[in-house]
């Protein structure tokens, strides 16, 4: 089972081809997503990327978090699972908008 990491503080111009040749030299990578603005399709500014071994995972938290990714202090940690209580984009409201 693949072990997926949080990638943020991303510069906007990264690629995901950068952020996985990046992620590369230190294991096998399965997947590296950046996620886009729905309305724009701009970069939010930070990704996901999925390794095949758990231990490539751990070695790459050890060796990226904290380095310079075209000019910006990235940060690397193991990504956290949506707990699917919220949809998208709703806010304390719940998605309600107006009226009470």
């Amino acid at each position: 089972m693949a072990t997926k990491l949080f990638i943020g503080n991303l510069d906007y111009s990264t690629s995901e081809s950068e952020l996985e040749a990046l992620c590369a030299q230190h294991g096998n990578v399965a997947t590296a997503n950046i996620v886009l603005d729905r309305m724009t399709g701009r970069s939010r500014g930070f990704g996901f990327v999925a390794y095949e071994s758990a231990d490539d995972a751990q070695r790459a938290i050890s060796s990226l978090d904290g380095t310079q990714l075209n000019g910006r202090q990235i940060s690397v940690s193991l990504a956290r699972e949506r707990d699917g209580s919220r949809s998208a984009g709703a806010g304390p409201s719940g998605g309600r908008r107006g009226r009470w």
